[in-house]
């Protein structure tokens, strides 16, 4: 598998130029992505540690699995009077369980009967024991930045099972950008999230092969590949993410010629 910086100028250039019209496609609607999965959510203050937590502890549960089917089931829960405690991590601590994964399953926002309770009860333990229960804490402790929060969540990867992932840390910054008023000094350090819509993508433009996609490094390489490609533009790796999201999604149907 060839490495990031074996990338020639041509194709830069190439990518770099079919990612402009990607985002420009993206900023007029021609992709879609009116409603984005994140968007099934209880409309909390942004400001508040409960709005970092709704954004938080699903995030967790994002993979091999439908983003918006997902959401849903995270707001239902979150309506549901029997189930909105298991977003309070003091809650989820002073509960069984047996209780916190019959919670979870209600709604499916649990699949995995065994599995998902663990890894959300994992991470209300860390939020708990290291920031009294909240997100917001813990961006302070790195000073809001996001280098100081990766290095954090990849040295106690246990404290954070499956949010400090490649592909699901990244995307979980941008979606805090996004919906809650989380500000990071250094966003520039939020890669590509390389997801399956993303990876193939990047096939499609060529930044990689199809071959390329059976390594198991594959999501490391393709968010090295993409900060590469974005060095010398205004824009950041992580701001191309939801159009080639959303173009992989479409299948491809818009030609960039």
């Amino acid at each position: 598998m060839s490495k990031q910086n074996d990338l020639t100028s041509e194709q830069i250039s190439k990518v770099l130029n079919a990612a402009e019209i990607l985002i420009q496609l993206h900023k007029s609607g021609a992709l879609g992505g009116e409603v984005m999965p994140e968007d099934a959510n209880p409309a909390l203050s942004k400001s508040t540690d409960e709005n970092y937590l709704y954004f938080t502890l699903p995030m967790a549960l994002n993979y091999q699995r439908n983003s918006y089917s997902l959401w849903e089931s995270a707001l239902k829960t979150y309506h549901d009077s029997e189930t909105v405690d298991v977003f309070s991590p003091a809650a989820v601590m002073n509960m069984g369980v047996d209780v916190l994964r019959e919670k979870l399953l209600k709604h499916k926002l649990a699949l995995q009967p065994t599995k998902h309770p663990q890894i959300w009860a994992q991470l209300c333990q860390t939020f708990m024991q290291r920031f009294n229960g909240s997100v917001k804490n813990f961006f302070a402790d790195c000073n809001h930045r996001v280098e100081i929060i990766k290095h954090d969540m990849n040295a106690n990867k246990k404290q954070f099972p499956y949010l400090s992932g490649v592909k699901i840390m990244n995307y979980w910054l941008y979606v805090m950008e996004q919906y809650t008023d989380a500000v990071f000094l250094d966003r520039e350090n939020i890669t590509v999230a390389p997801d399956t819509h993303v990876l193939q993508a990047s096939v499609r433009l060529g930044l990689i092969t199809q071959e390329d996609i059976k390594y198991p490094n594959i999501r490391l390489m393709v968010s090295e590949r993409w900060g590469v490609v974005c060095d010398e533009v205004s824009w950041l790796p992580i701001d191309i993410h939801t159009p080639l999201w959303l173009w992989s999604r479409g299948g491809f149907a818009i030609e960039l010629g």
